[in-house]
């Protein structure tokens, strides 16, 4: 079987593999208070042009997500997504299990909008009704669930209005440098420091083996954050593995080559999957794609290929997802594209 299936089913980039090996038998304190973890920080740090930042490596992306939404909402706060976002429809509940709601806006194209989150300040009476829960940040993914990227000007426009509400803007990066090497992006680095509040770089689908860079601008969400990471079970005992890794995939711009290898390949999907005339769910530039085929197509498909299933569109046709990574080999897309 030709796997499909996700971005982070197989081990890990062998540059960062080697680093590991390298350093394996090192005696470095733990928790992430060692040399390796500290250049990591600094790399980011210097990477993303937000010197006074705090960085913080986590493990994955739903412990990442739950402490960083723990410590920066009081407990009658709220965080606004989209219906699609990862924090709705694959944590198992980790936000809500916190003591905090989401209140969501169906997105068609997986992004948020200056025009959801107003209807949903508006519906909460802008914060302000002390019977319903307070609004307070705004998450949002780059690249989103379905693959799709905000712009510049996107993230902008969603700056502004969270200043207008006095809302945290927080984006979740598991999938940033498939969403920042995507034929048609036009944000850098450094205008995620500049536009949010908070965010983090992934590493666990773009070729590590585990690993989440969390970084804080917002002075006021810095303090005592090492607290909660330990409270929520996050904080990794034998944490220079993280710097380790992330040192090697900062080096050269080992994160963007890999995530380039994987948008290639899938936008070679994509364009087979125009090109036989399948229509498709969002049109995702990044390593994710949707299309929308036949049950008896996907039941074909199914025997030579692994893919997940995204949702029916109607009784006689399925959405299902494709995704490339850094290992998806040539010959594997070959063999999808023809039987496309």
């Amino acid at each position: 079987m030709i796997n499909f299936r996700n971005d982070y089913s197989e081990g890990a980039l062998p540059e960062v593999l080697q680093a590991l090996t390298d350093t394996n038998l090192e005696a470095t304190c733990g928790y992430g208070m060692d040399d390796y973890c500290a250049r990591a920080a600094d790399i980011v740090r210097s990477r993303f042009a937000c010197p006074t930042a705090d960085v913080h490596l986590m493990v994955g992306g739903t412990i990442t997500n739950r402490t960083a939404i723990s410590a920066f909402l009081r407990p009658w706060q709220a965080a606004i997504a989209v219906t699609s976002a990862h924090i709705c429809q694959h944590e198992t509940g980790a936000i809500e299990a916190g003591g905090h709601k989401i209140l969501h806006a169906a997105a068609p194209d997986g992004k948020l909008t200056p025009d959801m989150v107003r209807r949903i300040m508006r519906e909460h009476h802008n914060g302000h009704d002390e019977h319903m829960v307070q609004p307070k940040l705004v998450y949002i993914s780059d690249a989103t669930e379905l693959g799709t990227i905000y712009t510049k000007a996107e993230l902008t426009a969603l700056r502004a209005v969270c200043d207008e509400y006095g809302l945290y803007l927080y984006l979740d990066g598991a999938r940033l440098a498939p969403a920042l090497v995507a034929e048609s992006n036009d944000l850098r680095p450094e205008d995620f420091a500049q536009l949010c509040d908070a965010f983090y770089i992934g590493g666990t689908k773009n070729g590590l083996l585990f690993g989440e860079a969390l970084v804080i601008v917002n002075d006021m969400l810095k303090p005592d954050f090492r607290h909660i990471i330990k409270q929520c079970g996050g904080m990794f005992a034998k944490g220079r593995l993280l710097g380790v890794q992330f040192c090697a995939y900062f080096e050269h711009d080992l994160w963007l080559s890999a995530a380039r290898h994987a948008v290639l390949a899938a936008q070679r999907i994509a364009r087979a999957c125009k090109q036989a005339g399948y229509p498709l769910l969002a049109d995702s530039p990044t390593n994710q794609i949707f299309p929308i085929v036949s049950n008896e197509k996907k039941a074909e498909l199914a025997e030579t290929f692994i893919f997940e299933e995204n949702a029916p569109v109607d009784e006689t046709h399925t959405a299902i997802r494709f995704v490339t990574s850094w290992a998806t080999k040539d010959a594997d897309v070959d063999a999808l594209v023809n039987a496309l």
